[in-house]
């Protein structure tokens, strides 16, 4: 049916194509590496802590004005963010953001997780272009309003872990 002359023609048309799939990939991160650090690449491209948790302690999803949306998952021992994953649909931007936020925060007190800003992921980063501070804003957002979200729970939970429940 085939002819190893069809073979060898598919082949060579197969290594082919996977080279120009290499050299695209290598001009587009040549071209990236020109506007973002190294951090922000590495990052997009090996991101941490990515998944939900099962059972969170403390969740929340934000959508930006860019559409691109970032959730966000924390486990709590005690006061302290002893776990942290985040999803998202966006960019490369986003997606560093969001594992260089979940970084920021694993180990600290919730006290302290409240306290990091944009400014702070900005800064792991090694900065970022004017047109995407926004990733960093959403990812920090995002974070702040999982450890509120943390905190209403704990609020709405007695001494002995059983939540309170209004008379009416």
């Amino acid at each position: 049916m085939f002819s190893s002359n069809g073979i060898g023609w598919a082949y060579t048309v197969a290594k082919d194509l996977d080279h120009i799939a290499d050299e695209i990939q290598k001009a587009i991160l040549d071209d990236a590496r020109r506007i973002y650090s190294e951090k922000v690449i590495d990052h997009f491209l090996h991101p941490r802590n990515v998944g939900g948790i099962e059972d969170a302690d403390g969740f929340a999803r934000i959508k930006g004005p860019c559409g691109d949306t970032v959730y966000i998952f924390l486990k709590v021992n005690g006061a302290r963010i002893t776990d942290a994953k985040f999803l998202t649909d966006g960019c490369g931007t986003t997606i560093a953001c969001g594992s260089v936020v979940t970084e920021l925060i694993k180990g600290k007190e919730i006290k302290d997780g409240s306290k990091i800003r944009h400014t702070h992921v900005l800064a792991a980063v090694g900065g970022l272009p004017e047109a995407d501070v926004h990733c960093a804003l959403l990812a920090a957002g995002t974070l702040r309003e999982a450890i509120k979200n943390y905190r209403l729970k704990i609020r709405s939970k007695g001494k002995n872990g059983r939540e309170f429940r209004k008379r009416g």
